[in-house]
């Protein structure tokens, strides 16, 4: 195919698309089916309405080939586990009873079976659930739900794309399942698991689809030779199928590397790549192995995990570039859009200048079908969106917003000694002693407790106007009284107040420091029925006053024992917003870590001795590729150091992370020099214990008991087991028992007694000692 005939051939399309619905109708369905409020038909019902909805607006926003199977109930890795039949052993019973109970009992556990362990998807901050796979595992095809859509959409007249998660991916993604010994390797399933994908192709041909997508974005990750031949003889083997559709291997988030002449060389038909984080490396790399002569491109230029606007000249360009190295050009975001939020225009509080600067998922599917057109039929045919798009282009650069002098002279100004503790940690952890005069096993919770409905009730009524300030405040007293009452009832060690006055443990920082942006309706999937709003952090950040001094004081008024003082850390202040792509992210962190530094301060003088500063997103926002980690790990850990170096000794520094893997940046964890680490470790069986001693980890930790994302309430005796566990790897006097991670989203009676429990189980421990 020539040149201008590749460009006449332009589609749009995207690869998945967000599923909650405008007003999170998915969210409300579901847990109103946990609820018992509604039946498992009205739930099918309400998802089906929600499919039929997002496909039609695709359509006529101009998306020729509209994306299927990306819907889902909670998480699609776990309906890939279901589509190709690896539901674990201790699941088996529930799923057969019921297959939709089953499916919720795999993601949630129940009070009798634990859940799939969760962790993040690649450098994002959605969850999947990790298939659990070891050498008896039998794969047999269940591919109900891909073909059911794929058929909702053709009988709307659609022309429709199924997406599945690729074979390699899904087998690098899982873990040995419990039982299994630790070495075995999942990917040594793949010959196993070829045969059932090539009845799911199968199948999707015999229903319709055309083409299908097979998503391999694991395959962006450094790779060893073993598993590029494993991708080898994964679409070698699928590629020559006889009865299959077309195949378009879609990969995004980094460049391909290594595996871009894997999947060149592959019989499929198409290849998605991601022309926005590594546009010009993966456009070189293009070239170098001859493009795809006869093959589809489909160009992700649009950038599906940002929500800044697009230069459309410049991805025009980028375009016409790649027209030359395949039989046809097709344009997409980057990515699935269910990283984005659903629609900028329904933001009423933005100032609508700074709101053409933001593009969410419809306006991203503009994007895409305008770059199409233009592809298509030439730039003159999109002439006056250029312009718009060049105007709001200068708009935000130009804009005092973006820029504040004193900001950037207080950032260029920080030395190597400011960001470092003059004090030893042994130095430290004497004087915490004895300050602080805790136990052995000193038992603690992460920061958060449950928002009561009375409390949110509060929060809307004050929206509303329906109370003042004075009364909205006297609720949170009330919820903080409630709290550390129960705390100290409990036995707890070191309490907290609660945090009843934040909504998000990022946003409520964000609010409060100049330079971000609050949405109104940015929800984005977090896992399950979890959605949150990330903030945008549009300009220069400073901290115009205290920010938790008052509630954390007021907490520490009502008892003796020491309170937290409770902040977010810079690089997850970073990883949970949508952040400014103007200027290098170390940047950006070095300045909110000033902000922060000035809150740390202000908490000591008023009192607290111990101040927790939360990174669960340090693992998350570490680079896919090992070549781009020692940069980010620098800066990370100096803008934790930034934020809390500047206290006093006896000033105890705790910081938490949560639900990723750890092996791998244990050396980032011990520079960060916190005197106190809290992770999540339950659904892992302390794993991380072992790998912090492994490392020779010389700090304290709290590996986590009680796993806080599931309802099952653990017993004592089930507590003290993990505590016994963590002691194999981590000395008594170094060990704190903790949940997993905060406490928000639980209900109180669950807390209650899982709280009790675990400090039961300190109790019963510290007793053997």
């Amino acid at each position: 195919m020539t040149t201008e005939s590749a460009a006449a051939a332009a589609r749009a399309t995207v690869y998945g698309y967000p599923r909650q619905g405008p007003n999170r109708e998915l969210k409300k369905a579901i847990e109103s089916y946990w609820r018992g409020r509604v039946t498992a038909d009205a739930l099918r019902a309400s998802a089906a309405e929600l499919r039929r909805s997002t496909w039609r607006q695709l359509a006529e926003a101009g998306i020729h080939e509209v994306p299927t199977g990306d819907f889902s109930y909670y998480d699609h890795v776990l309906d890939t586990t279901v589509m190709v039949g690896a539901v674990p052993e201790r699941h088996r019973a529930a799923v057969d009873a019921d297959a939709l109970d089953g499916y919720f009992a795999m993601a949630r556990g129940t009070q009798d079976v634990a859940p799939l362990e969760m962790t993040k998807w690649f450098d994002t901050n959605y969850h999947y659930l990790v298939p659990e796979l070891g050498p008896d595992t039998v794969f047999a095809t269940d591919s109900a739900k891909q073909v059911g859509e794929l058929t909702e959409a053709l009988a709307l007249g659609l022309t429709a794309r199924p997406v599945l998660v690729g074979p390699v991916t899904y087998l690098l993604l899982a873990k040995p399942a419990p039982g299994v010994p630790a070495g075995f390797d999942p990917l040594t399933l793949l010959d196993r698991l070829l045969p059932v994908y090539a009845e799911v192709l199968a199948d999707l041909r015999a229903a319709g689809a055309e083409w299908v997508q097979l998503d391999e974005p694991a395959l962006v990750q450094d790779r060893t030779p073993a598993e590029l031949d494993a991708a080898t003889r994964a679409y070698r083997g699928l590629g020559v199928l006889a009865d299959r559709p077309k195949l378009l291997v879609a990969s995004y988030f980094d460049r391909l590397g290594e595996a871009l002449p894997v999947l060149a060389k592959a019989p499929v038909e198409g290849l998605a790549l991601d022309f926005t984080e590594a546009a010009a490396v993966n456009l070189d790399a293009l070239a170098a192995v001859g493009g795809l002569p006869g093959k589809r491109l489909v160009a992700g230029v649009v950038n599906g995990r940002n929500i800044w606007v697009n230069d459309l000249s410049a991805s025009l360009t980028t375009l016409g570039t790649l027209l030359g190295l395949a039989d046809r050009v097709d344009v997409a975001a980057s990515c699935s859009l269910l990283h984005v939020p659903l629609d900028a225009s329904a933001e009423r509080d933005i100032e609508p200048q700074i709101l053409r600067w933001l593009s969410f998922a419809r306006q991203k599917t503009a994007e895409v079908v305008t770059l199409a057109k233009g592809l298509a039929q030439g730039p003159d045919t999109i002439a006056a969106e250029l312009a718009a798009n060049r105007a709001d282009l200068v708009s935000r650069a130009t804009s005092p917003i973006t820029r504040d002098p004193a900001v950037r002279a207080r950032a260029a100004a920080v030395t190597e000694s400011a960001a470092r503790r003059p004090q030893s940690y042994a130095e430290r952890s004497a004087a915490q002693r004895a300050h602080l005069r805790l136990p052995l096993l000193p038992t603690t919770t992460i920061g958060s407790f449950p928002q009561t409905g009375e409390l949110r009730t509060a929060r809307a009524d004050l929206r509303a106007g329906r109370i003042d300030t004075a009364g909205y405040e006297d609720r949170v007293r009330a919820e903080i009284q409630e709290v550390v009452a129960f705390q100290e009832k409990a036995g707890l060690d070191v309490l907290v107040h609660g945090e009843p006055e934040r909504n998000d443990m990022v946003q409520y920082f964000a609010e409060q420091l100049t330079g971000y942006l609050a949405t109104q309706h940015g929800w984005v999937q977090s896992y399950g029925t979890r959605y949150v709003r990330p903030p945008v952090l549009a300009g220069d950040i400073s901290r115009p006053e205290p920010m938790t001094v008052r509630w954390t004081s007021y907490a520490q008024s009502l008892t003796s024992r020491p309170v937290k003082g409770m902040l977010t850390g810079p690089v997850t202040m970073l990883a949970w917003s949508f952040v400014r792509d103007d200027q290098p992210l170390g940047d950006t962190a070095r300045q909110v870590a000033l902000a922060l530094r000035d809150e740390v301060n202000d908490l000591e003088a008023a009192g607290t001795s111990v101040i927790q500063v939360d990174e669960p997103a340090l693992r998350e926002t570490l680079p896919l590729r090992a070549a781009d980690r020692p940069a980010y790990l620098a800066w990370a850990t100096e803008a934790f150091r930034l934020t809390t170096a500047g206290v006093r000794p006896e000033t105890q520094i705790h910081t938490h992370m949560c639900y990723a893997e750890f092996g791998d940046i244990v050396q980032a964890i011990d520079d960060l020099d916190a005197d106190v680490i809290s992770l999540e470790a339950a659904r892992s069986h302390m794993q991380v214990a072992r790998e912090l001693a492994a490392h020779g980890y010389p700090r304290e930790a709290g590996p986590g008991v009680y796993d806080i994302h599931s309802p099952r309430v653990p017993s004592p005796a089930e507590a003290a087991a993990l505590v016994r566990t963590g002691l194999a790897a981590i000395p008594a006097d170094r060990l704190w028992v903790n949940p997993d991670c905060g406490l928000k989203t639980r209900g109180w009676p669950e807390v209650r007694t899982s709280l009790e429990n675990l400090v039961a189980a300190a109790r019963t421990v510290r007793a053997e000692l």
